[in-house]
């Protein structure tokens, strides 16, 4: 009996901390609908004003090893379904997220060149917050910002002004820009 009592115990702790992280994955100004940018998307539920704290992107911690490990896997199935890539956050020098869990709201938030939020980390935890004053009804948004040396990885459909035409980091677009011309892309 007291094995049966310590299973439960254990299962009823396992249930408390999915149901904490799915609570922690939810925000009332925001929702998922169908985005023009890819698949589904974030769109805010109300006006949410610059420097608002709109959800935390959560998932499992792991190390770098099974990140990678995951990462690619995650890749290798998005060529097959064309689904989202890789929902891998990178937390520390030593720890990502891997995000690809059901109630993690903020994994559907798509990238633009043009971003409306931006994720800050806090200790071990990564929150999205608005960069800007956002509308009701808009879609939320922020940089990938990948490497340069994946570009061709990473098409960008978001559509703004200026677009680059990849998901590659701000700062890495001048040598992006360099790249496509000496392919004559540019």
């Amino acid at each position: 009996m007291a094995k049966k009592s310590k299973k439960l115990t254990e299962e009823s702790r396992l249930v408390k901390k999915l149901k904490q992280l799915w609570t922690r994955g939810q925000s009332e100004l925001c929702e998922v609908r169908n985005s023009r940018i890819h698949g589904r998307g974030v769109y805010a539920t109300q006006e949410i004003p610059a420097g608002t704290r709109i959800i935390e992107y959560v998932g499992e911690i792991i190390d770098k090893k099974e990140s990678e490990k995951r990462a690619w896997a995650q890749h290798a199935r998005s060529q097959e379904t064309g689904d989202a890539a890789v929902y891998i956050f990178t937390l520390t020098d030593h720890w990502d997220i891997d995000g690809n869990v059901p109630w993690n709201t903020a994994r559907l938030i798509n990238h633009s060149c043009a971003p409306n939020c931006e994720a800050w980390i806090d200790g071990k935890r990564i929150f999205i917050h608005a960069l800007t004053d956002i509308a009701e009804g808009d879609e939320l948004t922020f940089d990938y910002a990948f490497d340069v040396e994946c570009y061709e990885d990473h098409p960008c459909l978001c559509g703004r002004e200026g677009c680059i035409g990849y998901i590659v980091s701000r700062e890495q677009w001048p040598e992006l820009r360099r790249i496509l011309a000496e392919k004559g892309e540019a």
